[in-house]
């Protein structure tokens, strides 16, 4: 972590240089058409998968869902920008990773409210992560994984894509627009269940993060918090279910 200059947004490129000081429409398109590719083969290999065990099959899902994100930045970082910098990928203070932190827990606690409060104003409570927690309960190898593809890799893979990419791209239009729009776009990659209201709650904290901080990491910070609360519920209760 470095001291210097980490509590400022990122500056425009010098004129003259040959990359964009941000990324911008392309590195979107392509970085969420390689996203929806990573999430077709998947798609594609569906009946093979779900043979396997369920908790094998959840670990699967698990782990790609970080994976794709991945897939994505990289497709958008190889068109045309070969600064880290341009996707907010720089150095930050432990303070602002402290925030970040402190903004997960608050992230984590208002898409409760919001959740709960979208399941008792229309009675929708679609989950999607039943597979995850079947993941977290398959036993110590397991719930360990589960950390880490839920709590390191697919936090860290999806801020690169969504915020690193997207909301620096969108940012152009001004903070609301960009912190929104991004948000959304995020919230619908998720579908139409409680991870969209969770994702657009997420996005919405992360994006002004970073927007704030100059840097993804305490984005990714957020998210790891956030993200932290499913295998922590089933290690703590035991509980292998969303319910």
């Amino acid at each position: 972590m470095s001291p210097d200059n980490a509590d400022h947004p990122p500056r425009p490129a010098p004129a003259g240089t040959t990359s964009p000081a941000r990324p911008g429409w392309p590195e979107i398109m392509a970085g969420l058409l390689a996203l929806v590719a990573a999430m077709a083969v998947l798609a594609f290999l569906g009946p093979l998968v779900r043979e396997l065990d369920a908790v094998a099959y959840g670990l699967i899902l698990t782990a790609w869902s970080g994976i794709i994100g991945f897939v994505g930045f990289a497709a958008a970082a190889l068109i045309r920008i070969r600064s880290w910098g341009a996707f907010s990928v720089r150095r930050t203070t432990w303070r602002w990773m402290g925030i970040g932190a402190a903004a997960g827990v608050v992230a984590f606690v208002l898409k409760g409210v919001v959740n709960y409060a979208v399941i008792a104003l229309t009675g929708f409570d679609a989950n999607p992560q039943g597979s995850y927690y079947d993941a977290a309960g398959g036993g110590v190898l397991p719930l360990i994984l589960t950390f880490a593809f839920l709590s390191v890799l697919t936090p860290i893979g999806e801020e690169f894509l969504f915020r690193g990419v997207v909301t620096n791209a969108l940012l152009r239009y001004g903070p609301v627009v960009g912190v929104l729009s991004s948000s959304v776009v995020f919230a619908l990659f998720h579908g139409i269940n409680l991870a969209m209201t969770t994702a657009l709650v997420v996005g919405v904290i992360a994006a002004e993060v970073m927007r704030r901080s100059g840097s993804i990491w305490p984005a990714v910070a957020v998210h790891i918090v956030n993200n932290m609360g499913l295998p922590l519920f089933v290690l703590i209760t035991g509980n292998t279910g969303p319910g």
